[in-house]
């Protein structure tokens, strides 16, 4: 195989199914959201009850990906990679030159690990406060019409977030083609995440030394699902 032609494994099917149900899922409530929440857009559905429904239906299955997804080894050896800043992650957000190639990153930039968090962080307070609405008679006035601010405005700020991460991923069809078949060219991992090929080439000499009679190994992030 050519190096143009050599691909380099980047997400796991698990990782990838619980991308596209949180993509979807988060899809469907911001436009449920807008329905029930901007009058001009309300006024196109007829029945808004079913729209409330819909959108509580939604909220309560957003973690699920997420739950089934801790069943993968490679989600839960990602969900590592992402809770980690590295000096590395701190030169990249400095930098104007975050794709030269210079900044040897790690599987996952600066600004993926930003956006993971605040993700999570979103779904969790989300799924409170639309639970606190949800239950209303369960709470006091004071809690409920605060939960409602709070839900409210980090809808708008989950919307910019989510607008912005379709920009940048419109921008980078490399990185879709990744979440699309799970794989990557390595000359596009070498660029933009140096210091994740390096690992991954580490791993594969590792993996074939037994034919030089070295160790073996599999214990690599990226071999797959447990």
């Amino acid at each position: 195989m050519s190096e143009t032609a050599a691909t380099l494994p980047r997400f796991s099917p698990g990782e990838r199914w619980a991308h596209r149900s949180i993509g979807i899922l988060t899809g469907i409530l911001l436009v449920t959201a807008a329905l029930l929440y901007v009058p001009m857009l309300g006024g196109l559905v007829g029945n808004r009850q079913v729209v409330r429904v819909i959108h509580e239906i939604a909220g309560f299955a957003l973690p699920i990906p997420i739950l089934f997804a801790l069943f993968s080894r490679a989600f839960r050896d990602d969900a590592g990679r992402l809770n980690r800043f590295r000096p590395s992650d701190w030169e990249w957000l400095r930098s104007r030159d975050r794709r030269s190639g210079r900044i040897r990153v790690g599987k996952f930039n600066a600004g993926q690990k930003l956006n993971a968090a605040f993700t999570l962080g979103a779904i969790i307070v989300m799924f409170v406060t639309g639970a606190m609405m949800f239950f209303s008679s369960r709470f006091p006035d004071a809690i409920r019409t605060g939960a409602t601010f709070v839900h409210d405005w980090l809808a708008i700020a989950v919307l910019i977030v989510v607008v912005g991460h379709i920009y940048m991923a419109y921008n980078d069809a490399t990185a879709r083609l990744g979440m699309r078949t799970g794989a990557v060219p390595s000359w596009w991992a070498e660029r933009e995440h140096a210091a994740w090929a390096d690992e991954l080439s580490a791993g594969s000499s590792l993996v074939a030394a037994p034919e030089a009679g070295g160790p073996t190994t599999t214990d690599e992030p990226w071999v797959g699902d447990a």
